[in-house]
């Protein structure tokens, strides 16, 4: 069952979760469940959605792709 468009493949979540580790609470200590939950989130808000480079995205980070789109559609 591990075909591309496949509901029950997971390869996505595993993959952010993967990063998210890696770059961001790997060998941290946090002090409470809410702290852990603002950096988490402020690490998906501020770097993962903006700065990332995805591949559906022609490697461009989804901001950037959005505003080609948007440049594009005004052009029609």
């Amino acid at each position: 069952m591990r075909r591309r468009g496949n509901c029950h493949d997971n390869a996505v979540t595993e993959s952010f979760f993967q990063l998210l580790n890696r770059e961001q609470i790997q060998k941290k200590i946090y002090g409470t469940r809410e702290e852990t939950r603002s950096d988490i989130f402020d690490y998906i808000k501020m770097f993962y959605n903006i700065k990332r480079q995805h591949g559906s995205s022609e490697q461009m980070p989804p901001t950037d792709y959005e505003n080609q789109d948007y440049q594009r559609l005004r052009n029609v």
